[in-house]
């Protein structure tokens, strides 16, 4: 029974678990609270480090029997604990990834007692050596003036030239700003791109991603428009609202668009 899928769950991970079967997710992304004391609309992330740490672990071990043999998870934290959690993480997968994600904060004031931090950290995991990984479903294009000057004969059919180079561990992405198209009410929220760049990569077609903390919900829209399935849990019901609300935007802009194309191919007696 899968009738768990595409649903979005009001509740704390840690019970929602249960719902999910073991073995059956291909991809899980994690964007825990990072211990700094935001405000999600509850106390999930006021808790002191140790509470902190053991907090993760328990989540983290009742979330990876949910993957498949193959499947991966990527996790999104700061430098603060990122190197405990990728210790405890390393226990128990492969790391692939340390990714640097680049918010392309503008360089106005800051701290004057230190450098300041202007990128969260992402940990890719897998449980085993023969991961699902399609490096060229995310393949970045060469510009014009590159392949130009790639035209030597040696070059020429080249796959890495013509489809694109595989995208570096750092990933500079603009943060989603208050006037950004993209955002919505939530204080942490992820870009889209990032997000659908793990979702291409490293959950296959038709494919399921879990997300434990779904904030805004990125990772269910991520989902829907890459046509894989989603699960995921969020506790405050506000983002419950939120999420929901942009998914039947979501379907509704996927409906017009299916219509023109429909248009068209009767336009041109398909």
């Amino acid at each position: 029974m899968t009738t768990w899928l595409n649903r979005i769950y009001c509740e704390d991970a840690l019970q929602g678990f249960a719902r999910v079967p073991d073995g059956v997710i291909d991809l899980i992304i994690a964007d825990p609270p990072y211990g700094l004391g935001k405000d999600y609309g509850n106390d999930s992330d006021k808790l002191d480090a140790g509470a902190y740490l053991r907090w993760m672990e328990e989540w983290i071990d009742a979330a990876l029997p949910k993957l498949k043999p193959n499947g991966s998870l990527y996790i999104f934290l700061t430098w603060r604990y990122s190197p405990e959690i990728f210790v405890m993480l390393k226990q128990r997968m492969t790391m692939v990834n340390e990714i640097v994600w680049d918010r392309r904060v503008p360089s106005m004031g800051g701290s004057t007692r230190k450098f300041s931090s202007v990128h969260d950290t992402i940990g890719f995991f897998v449980k085993s050596r023969d991961y699902h990984f399609d490096l060229d479903a995310i393949r970045i294009p060469y510009d014009a003036e590159t392949k130009k000057a790639r035209s030597r004969s040696i070059f020429v059919g080249a796959k890495w030239l013509e489809m694109g180079y595989n995208p570096k561990d750092v990933w500079s992405v603009s943060r989603l700003h208050r006037e950004h198209r993209e955002r919505a009410d939530h204080p942490t929220q992820k870009p889209l791109e990032i997000v659908e760049r793990m979702v291409k990569a490293s959950c296959p077609f038709g494919g399921i991603v879990l997300d434990p903390f779904m904030g805004s919900g990125t990772t269910a829209i991520a989902a829907r428009r890459c046509g894989r399935n989603f699960a995921g849990f969020e506790l405050n019901a506000e983002y419950c609202g939120l999420i929901e609300t942009r998914l039947e935007k979501l379907t509704a802009e996927m409906s017009a668009v299916q219509e023109i194309s429909s248009e068209d191919r009767c336009i041109s007696g398909e």
